[in-house]
């Protein structure tokens, strides 16, 4: 039996520090280490400039590198260059097997496809201002949003409820597709599977945009599907499966 832990992903974490908030980075840090391990983390901007004071008390706490990027030019954003270029350095070294990037700016589209042209992973994170061709580009996209800490009565306050849920027909059809596109002859398909092709249809659809920390939660609250659990494999072990409730 191979009791070896299982292999983590070396990430590279690039952040632009003038198209992100200071306040995401804990949520940052957690969310990272569902996808793998933060090898590289750099933060790129004009450190002489007081805007980016807020990300000087946090860099040492999350061990997070500042790279230097003077503007030569009021207006104009120097850090996309020095981080576009950093990222094509770390990309030739063949060290890491996926990229963070950090930025609500649609500079970094062309470089996160040719990051994925290369065979590796793309996570963006940025606001919901982001352009839709950057958010495209990766393979999957995190609203900070979601990273941001959250009061309690703020959460639920954010929970979406079924009627909303119902009415919002993008959702509906998206994961009516998902579920359409994996399941079995019956219309049961393996909720993970399922959770796996909405992604790559959507890579910013994440539960939590509408207050559920699981799909699972997000499903139920839908109404509009049936969910069980099953034992599946050779190992019997446990799975959620779902189906549309109009395949009845």
């Amino acid at each position: 039996m191979n009791n070896d832990p299982p292999l983590q992903h070396r990430l590279a974490v690039l952040i632009d520090a003038d198209n992100a908030q200071p306040a995401i980075i804990e949520g940052l840090a957690r969310e990272i280490v569902k996808y793998g391990v933060a090898s590289v983390k750099r933060i790129y901007g004009d450190w002489t400039t007081p805007n980016l004071n807020g990300w000087k008390s946090v860099l040492l706490d999350h061990s997070i590198q500042p790279v230097q990027q003077f503007r030569y030019t009021v207006g104009k954003n120097a850090t996309d260059s020095a981080m576009i270029i950093d990222a094509m350095d770390l990309l030739y070294t063949r060290r890491f097997e996926g990229f963070c990037l950090v930025s609500s700016d649609s500079d970094f589209t062309r470089l996160a496809s040719r990051i994925r042209e290369e065979g590796l992973l793309v996570y963006g994170f940025g606001e919901e201002k982001t352009p839709k061709a950057f958010i495209h580009a990766c393979d999957k996209f995190i609203f900070t949003k979601v990273l941001l800490p959250q009061p309690e009565s703020e959460a639920l306050d954010r929970k979406q409820e079924t009627n909303q849920l119902k009415a919002n027909t993008k959702l509906v059809n998206l994961v009516r597709s998902a579920v359409e596109a994996v399941s079995d002859d019956s219309g049961w398909a393996n909720l993970g599977r399922v959770g796996h092709h909405i992604a790559q249809q959507s890579p910013e659809f994440d539960p939590r945009n509408y207050g559920y920390g699981k799909l699972s939660d997000l499903v139920l609250a839908i109404g509009l599907f049936d969910l069980e659990e099953r034992q599946h494999g050779a190992s019997r072990a446990k799975g959620l499966y779902i189906r549309d409730k109009r395949k009845k």
